[in-house]
């Protein structure tokens, strides 16, 4: 076979060697590009940041190390590729980084030397500071869940398909060149199949390891410790080379971070020995119905390692640990021992439920090790009856799971867009895990919003997901006399619901305020005022939606946060908004509750609670109500 000669003085490469300024050059043109797909690649359990960063040092390291290297076997032709068409210097780097990408997802194993990628990259580097691609919609997220339950290779095979715009067959060429077998690329093809072709979606910010925000790390716990770390780096390295070493280093605390403190209330909340377990039947027998009189369930209760494991990361959770908590909750370690509520297999997870008076605490596991552990807080003090029936226990690909209480003794769905249609019953294991079902906290449309309904032995009742651990309790009625609401109360105002995601909400009231006869015998329409509080006290939003008639659902009139009006302790609420009437006039219609005694709009006022008159667009109406003694009602804004 006749051998490959030297690149021309001219620096003109040979199609079949690349040399070093050639791959440089398309390293350069195309850097964001090949960081993209490194970074969609690599295994989502590193972490984002330290994901981040080893797509860039990945794609750093695609040079060759001579002066020259073999070109590709196979450089195929992209669609749309613009200027990278046929270009064996980005054929070349990007099979590098895609190798790397790939054998940074593999398993470390005892018998052999890890990989250069398998290792944290040493540069680039970055101190203080967490860096993360900019936050997509519900969309991308959901499609970073899907491609993160798919494998190396298929994940692999997904972006070349959709950022690169191969088609299979080069594809399956690129993956077996990368180092993949010929059944192993055939595999992935199929694997990625089965992920919905959103291939647009490649190119959102959330997948764009070049435009980052940045967070700094733990900035007090930095302040306190700089002095001793400067005189104590030599101890700090062998503590280090320790701490990796069997027995009580790094292996039982599984993504623990280094311990940092050695008090004997800080130990007891560490010990899996120490955990409250409350009795099964203990419930029955108490006059209280909350967190505190669940009992320990789950088939893993007894796995000490486990119980370990999650109680040091949630005292010191590390980089790798993914960190949730609603607003107004504290996400510091535990004050003391906690109580167990459960602890098992769900799904492909290891869950564990903790609960210390004041906060729900769910630590989740793969169930092949312990990279990519996830830690979520919810406060829930003071939950009582309704709203400690259930704790959300997984996730996945837009469904959810439930623990119900042990009081419980039925579980279904209601679709509260449609409230004439029959509860979907819902199955529980022994443990009262519930059937995975649809959860609306994720979802971009408002076709369908669906409930969990859950019956004791006093009634049933309604709550939703809003994407935190417990979910929101529906009620209906005037906000001093609340009522347990029925799907009927929310088949029009379901979707306002969206605007309360993930807020710490406790609880959410639907009361239908008041009915106005419009004008020029147009109907009637409906005036419904929601509000959802929160767990942490402050922050609750208020909405008033107006449903014209004939319409399926009410539109918002006029929105506010941290204002009284439609709460408990003021039950009083007055909103407008700009209505066409059949015949094209163009008015001002408003309602208030039943307290309000006359209402005022453009100047004139009117008796009762509700007015409509006409007005010109762009015209500016001022609107405002008083009750029978006096006193004025402002509108809701």
């Amino acid at each position: 076979m006749q051998q490959p000669k030297s690149p021309s003085p001219g620096g003109t490469a040979r199609a079949d060697v690349i040399d070093v300024e050639q791959a440089e050059a398309a390293l350069v043109e195309h850097y964001p590009r090949l960081v993209r797909l490194a970074y969609l690649v690599l295994p989502p359990g590193l972490g984002r940041n330290r994901r981040v960063l080893t797509a860039h040092s990945v794609t750093q390291r695609a040079l060759p190390r001579g002066r020259t290297a073999p070109a590709p076997a196979a450089i195929p032709a992209q669609r749309g590729a613009q200027g990278r068409t046929g270009d064996p210097g980005y054929a070349y780097v990007r099979l590098r980084v895609l190798r790397s990408a790939l054998e940074a997802g593999l398993p470390l194993r005892r018998a052999a030397w890890p990989k250069r990628a398998q290792l944290p990259s040493l540069l680039p580097q970055v101190w203080g500071l967490r860096l993360f691609p900019k936050s997509g919609g519900a969309d991308e997220l959901a499609l970073d869940q899907r491609l993160s339950a798919l494998g190396g290779p298929a994940r692999a095979a997904y972006v070349l398909r959709g950022l690169e715009r191969l088609d299979d067959a080069a594809v399956r060429a690129i993956l077996t060149e990368a180092g993949c077998t010929d059944e192993e690329a055939a595999a992935a093809l199929a694997e990625a199949g089965g992920v919905e072709a959103l291939y647009a979606l490649l190119e959102s910010p959330e997948f764009d390891p070049c435009s980052l925000h940045a967070r700094p790390t733990d900035l007090m716990r930095r302040r306190q410790h700089v002095k001793a770390a400067i005189a104590a780096a030599a101890a700090v390295a062998v503590c280090g080379a320790l701490l990796g070493l069997p027995g009580e280093g790094w292996g039982p605390d599984g993504a623990a971070a280094p311990p940092y403190a050695q008090n004997p209330a800080g130990q007891a909340a560490l010990d899996p020995g120490k955990l409250t377990k409350v009795a099964p039947t203990a419930w029955q027998s108490s006059a209280r119905t909350d967190f505190s009189v669940w009992p320990a369930r789950g088939s893993l209760t007894g796995d000490k390692g486990l119980l370990r494991r999650a109680l040091a990361v949630w005292a010191r959770p590390g980089e790798s640990v993914q960190v949730s908590a609603t607003p107004g909750t504290p996400a510091g370690a535990p004050p003391g021992p906690a109580q167990l509520l459960y602890a098992g297999e769900v799904g492909r997870a290891r869950v564990v439920l903790l609960y210390d008076g004041l906060r729900i605490v769910r630590y989740a596991e793969p169930e092949n090790g312990t990279s990519g552990a996830a830690l979520d807080f919810a406060r829930v003090d003071g939950a009582a009856g309704p709203q400690s029936g259930a704790v959300v226990v997984a996730r996945s690909d837009g469904n959810v799971r439930y623990l119900t209480a042990p009081w419980v003794t039925g579980a279904a769905v209601r679709d509260l867009l449609d409230p004439a249609a029959a509860p979907l019953k819902l199955s529980r294991t022994k443990d009262g895990v519930t059937a995975p079902f649809p959860s609306p906290a994720v979802s971009s449309t408002c076709t369908s919003w669906n409930a969990l309904a859950l019956t004791d032995s006093v009634a049933t009742r309604l709550s939703t997901d809003l994407g935190e651990l417990v979910p929101a309790q529906l009620t209906a009625g005037r906000p001093d006399a609340p009522r347990e609401s029925r799907p009927a109360d929310w088949a029009t105002t379901a979707c306002s619901l969206a605007s309360a995601r993930s807020h710490g909400v406790r609880s959410v009231n639907s009361w239908a305020y008041a009915r106005q006869a419009l004008p020029e015998g147009n109907g009637t329409a409906e005036w419904v005022c929601t509000r959802a509080e929160t767990w942490r006290g402050g922050g609750p939003r208020t909405l008033a939606l107006f449903r014209a008639p004939g319409a399926r659902t009410a539109v918002v009139a006029a929105k506010a946060q941290d204002a009284p009006a439609c709460g408990s302790r003021d039950p009083l609420v007055l909103a407008g908004v700009r209505w066409k009437s059949r015949g094209g006039t163009w008015y001002l219609v408003g309602a208030g509750s039943s307290r309000v005694d006359s209402v005022t709009a453009a100047g004139s006022s009117v008796a009762g609670n509700v007015v409509a008159v006409p007005v010109g667009r762009g015209v500016k109406v001022s609107l405002s109500g008083r009750t029978s003694g006096g006193a004025t009602v402002r509108v809701l804004r």
